[in-house]
């Protein structure tokens, strides 16, 4: 059921982020890292439709998190750029060729690879705060330190800084999703609403979201949705064995078929996020556009 609810999980992610670029392409630059950015959003209907799949994504994944590790769970949400790229595809009627198909056969594998040689467990959860609250900064303030540099950067770059941002931001709102729902079913609803942790994945979630449409209005899909389906899972990873007591096999081997999973992971991540199939958008042009002079 893990598996299922993960790769259900994966695919209304993936859809859902292919609509959302397709609106924001369309939104007004300078609400560029604002919230007025979603205030102009949700006024498209493609673009509502793209968050109610990334609703029903998260809360997939969120059940999927409940029943098993983010070690585990992580790796699978990747999968969400096969999505993508599927709808893409028959958006544009682009063949997958042979950086398509490769791109495809190595996050698949590398997904299993990581998978079956990690076998990701569960363990005792961390209890050092010092340790707890070291991964979490790090996560926050990364992301943090990428969108204020992202706004002095290349346009090559800027999207994929803020990508990478909201990946981080993705990953640590998984962990904390899985604290919730662990505390929800332990000691009851009470409870759940007096620790803070519900209140950590709201506010990660937002920042992330005007992180990701932010990239999504600078520049096409091809460049923002690589980075931030390669980050999330391992910042996610990195929660789950850092603070939550996730427990990877660490033989020799293992660790090598771990590391080349993830290694597979990126570069397929990588080939198929810049695959011509991806929608280019139309903000580098727009943008362009409004910089010469008139």
């Amino acid at each position: 059921m893990v598996f299922a609810f993960a790769v259900s999980a994966a695919c209304c992610l993936g859809i859902g982020f292919v609509l959302q670029q397709n609106a924001a392409q369309r939104a007004p630059m300078s609400d560029f890292l604002s919230v007025r950015l979603l205030l102009d959003l949700v006024r498209m209907p493609r673009w509502l439709a793209g968050i109610g799949m990334m609703v029903c994504g998260m809360v997939l994944g969120a059940i999927a998190l409940g029943q098993g590790e983010v070690s585990l769970v992580e790796p699978l949400l990747a999968t969400n750029l096969l999505f993508a790229m599927a709808l893409s595809r028959w958006q544009t009627r682009q063949p997958l060729g042979r950086s398509g198909w490769g791109g495809l056969w190595l996050l698949a594998s590398g997904v299993a690879a990581f998978i079956v040689a990690g076998q990701p467990h569960g363990g005792a959860t961390v209890t050092d705060p010092l340790r707890h609250w070291l991964i979490i900064g790090i996560m926050v303030g990364g992301a943090l330190a990428l969108a204020a540099a992202s706004k002095r950067a290349r346009m090559s770059v800027e999207a994929p800084m803020l990508a990478v941002a909201a990946g981080l931001l993705y990953g640590l709102q998984d962990a904390l999703t899985r604290v919730s729902g662990k505390r929800l079913s332990e000691d009851g609803l009470t409870a759940f609403f007096l620790t803070w942790q519900p209140y950590g994945v709201l506010v990660l979630g937002l920042t992330a979201l005007v992180f990701v449409q932010s990239a999504f209005e600078t520049a096409p899909l091809r460049m923002s949705l690589p980075a931030l389906t390669a980050a999330q899972p391992l910042a996610g990873i990195a929660c789950g064995v850092g603070f939550l007591g996730d427990r990877l096999d660490t033989s020799p081997g293992a660790l090598a078929w771990e590391a080349a999973g993830l290694v597979a992971i990126v570069i397929g991540i990588v080939l198929i996020g810049r695959h011509p199939a991806m929608p280019s958008g139309t903000a580098e042009v727009d943008r362009a556009r409004d910089l010469q002079p008139h």
